[in-house]
């Protein structure tokens, strides 16, 4: 490789290729920039590579300069001179602030037509202020979730990239075959929609896989206290889950997670982490929109409390000695019928989560305009991201059967699956109450799933309640009109208001 000494005078530019040679440029590098760089390269297309630390930039060409082409840059001025036009950069950098700045300095080195790509976990809101900003200086910015952790980087993650159309057409062939493929062969990528439509969807992804992780959690607790197993058991538990219609990464890594000992002490590896769970605010963030745009997410959001909740150690703390249930173990005879309660109640459960996630998703196209096509959303989730499963071909094929589909659950596919583990479901919640082991997860998709097939919901005492302190008025189910009682007085008058 030419120096940079060596390469102006050869009239080459960094990395002995020629000025505007790259075809995309990665600025970023830590693990996830660097795999996704690393990504780009294998599959043939000329990756320039930048970092605020040029060590970084160095360390990745030395390392991995052999599984592709690379142009290393020192500067954000030899970074966008390396790439031909338009440009394309893609910014895996740390959300909010510090992504907000790499955007202006990069912003002021390009053109018209040019095309910069945030693949970190950003809040859509501030996805759709910078494409907003940025187009009126003709420059396409676009918002894209990238599941699958640093390993899905490096060898296929699931991409939700939003943005305008012309800007998909420019990048559509490099992330079609850097994304991960379904087993049918198709990539997991597609357009979601214009501006922050790509990072609401991953959003919503998020806390679906905090509704997810919450759920499996409970499945195991559940089976170590109410039947004594040992971590070791539990994990061949799930390992049969995952042959079947439960088949799905998450469900795959806990039997993993389950089965390890730990190297220092010989015990579980489960016993020995301490057991309050940590979020970096996706999954917060799914609940505080959902919360805008008036979308139940019960299951989502019980997770995201079940997490706050571990971690209040001293509060915890406080509490233990509350009084609660004597602890008592299910018979021997029990073990096979009870295990199997579980797997239903998981299954019902998960599709309840989707069905939110969905649910919100719909409410955020409508309210944004984004026109999201939800099957393809599932198609995409097939493969490389965290919440890959099995079962998302039958919600893809949901969709697509009926794009206007209310909810999952009136699917007939998934009625009739929640119809078979309705009784499993309701013993599972039912035992975990007489244990005192906590399922939020659990009970809110029950709540939640009780609530909509309910004929009359308790919301018109609620109304009456609200109307007779704060006059806040009423709809009445036999005639249209809006209305309010008169409680102070003697009749207690109905009237209309003016």
């Amino acid at each position: 490789m030419a120096s940079n000494d060596q390469a102006a005078s050869s009239g080459t530019g960094p990395g002995g290729l020629a000025p505007g040679s790259a075809q995309i440029g990665v600025t970023g590098l830590a693990v996830m920039g660097r795999n996704l760089a690393r990504n780009l390269a294998r599959h043939g297309y000329v990756t320039a590579v930048h970092n605020r630390t040029s060590a970084r930039t160095r360390a990745l060409v030395e390392e991995f300069g052999g599984e592709g082409s690379f142009v290393p840059a020192e500067t954000a001025e030899e970074f966008v001179a390396s790439l031909e036009r338009p440009r394309r950069i893609v910014v895996m950098v740390k959300a909010g602030d510090p992504t907000d700045a790499v955007i202006r300095e990069f912003a002021a080195l390009l053109e018209p037509g040019d095309i910069i790509v945030d693949a970190g976990n950003a809040h859509f809101a501030d996805t759709r202020r910078r494409e907003r900003e940025l187009r009126e200086r003709g420059i396409h910015f676009v918002g894209s979730g990238v599941s699958g952790g640093e390993e899905g980087a490096l060898h296929g993650p699931s991409i939700m990239p939003g943005g305008s159309a012309e800007s998909y057409e420019a990048l559509a062939p490099m992330l079609e075959a850097i994304s991960a493929k379904a087993d049918d062969g198709s990539p997991c990528v597609a357009h979601i929609g214009p501006d922050g439509a790509g990072h609401f969807v991953k959003m919503v992804h998020n806390g679906i896989e905090y509704a997810d992780m919450q759920l499996i959690a409970e499945s195991y607790d559940l089976l170590r206290h109410a039947l004594d197993l040992p971590p070791a058991e539990i994990a061949e538990v799930f390992r049969t889950w995952n042959r079947g219609r439960l088949d799905s990464y998450l469900i795959e890594i806990t039997a993993q997670v389950l089965a390890h000992t730990d190297a220092a002490t010989g015990k579980p590896f489960v016993d020995v982490v301490l057991d309050q769970a940590e979020q970096k605010g996706t999954g917060r963030w799914t609940v505080q929109t959902a919360l805008d745009l008036g979308v139940p997410v019960s299951g989502i959001a019980e997770a995201v409390f079940a997490r706050a909740v571990s971690g209040h150690a001293d509060l915890r703390a406080a509490a233990r000695e509350l009084p609660g249930p004597t602890p008592t173990l299910l018979d021997s005879a029990a073990y096979d019928r009870f295990a199997d309660d579980v797997e239903q109640a998981l299954y019902a459960s998960k599709i309840v989560a989707y069905a939110q996630g969905f649910h919100q998703i719909a409410a955020g196209s409508a309210e944004y305009g984004w026109d999201i096509d939800q099957g393809r959303v599932a198609a995409i989730w097939r493969a490389g991201c965290i919440i890959r499963a099995a079962f998302l071909d039958r919600i893809r094929a949901a969709f697509d059967n009926r794009p206007d589909l209310p909810t999952l659950l009136v699917d007939d596919h998934f009625r009739s699956a929640l119809d078979g583990a309705q009784s499993a479901w309701r013993r599972v919640v039912s035992t975990a109450a007489e244990l005192g082991v906590p399922t939020p997860g659990f009970a809110a998709a029950l709540a939640y799933y009780d609530s909509l097939r309910a004929e009359r919901l308790p919301a018109a005492l609620v109304q009456g309640l609200r109307d007779f302190f704060g006059a806040h008025t009423y709809h009445r189910a036999d005639r249209p009109g809006t209305f309010h009682t008169l409680w102070a007085t003697k009749d207690r008058e109905e009237v209309t208001p003016s």
